[in-house]
């Protein structure tokens, strides 16, 4: 499985990715780093295979209106700290790749992860 992380999103999620052995990358290592379009990110994301991870209400209403990005991660926990935010993905990885396995819309707040159609 390999991810794509929104701007919104740090840096620091992308890397605990790569840790447990995924194939991640953020905008910031795009050549547009977070000026990146969504567009764009889209497009690398069907070309390459990649689960987009976003907060960006756009990316749900594309996916929604046309399967694209073909799999998302929709965050939305609000403002979190960076430190909270990976601890959630931290404590409920595995249950969010099996989610991905099967499904192509996963949605994450502070108090639940739920896989929608």
């Amino acid at each position: 499985m390999k991810f794509l992380i929104d701007a919104q999103l740090p840096k620091s999620l992308s890397e605990f990715l790569k840790l447990k052995g995924f194939n991640s990358i953020h905008t910031l290592e795009l050549p547009d780093k977070n000026k990146t379009k969504d567009i764009q990110i889209i497009k690398r994301a069907i070309k390459e295979n990649r689960v987009v991870i976003s907060k960006d209400n756009d990316y749900l209403d594309s996916f929604l209106l046309k399967s694209e990005p073909p799999k998302l991660i929709i965050v939305r926990t609000g403002n979190i700290s960076n430190k909270e935010l990976l601890k959630i993905f931290e404590n409920n990885f595995d249950r969010i790749t099996s989610m991905l396995a099967k499904g192509n819309l996963v949605e994450l707040n502070r108090n639940d992860i739920a896989e929608r159609d």
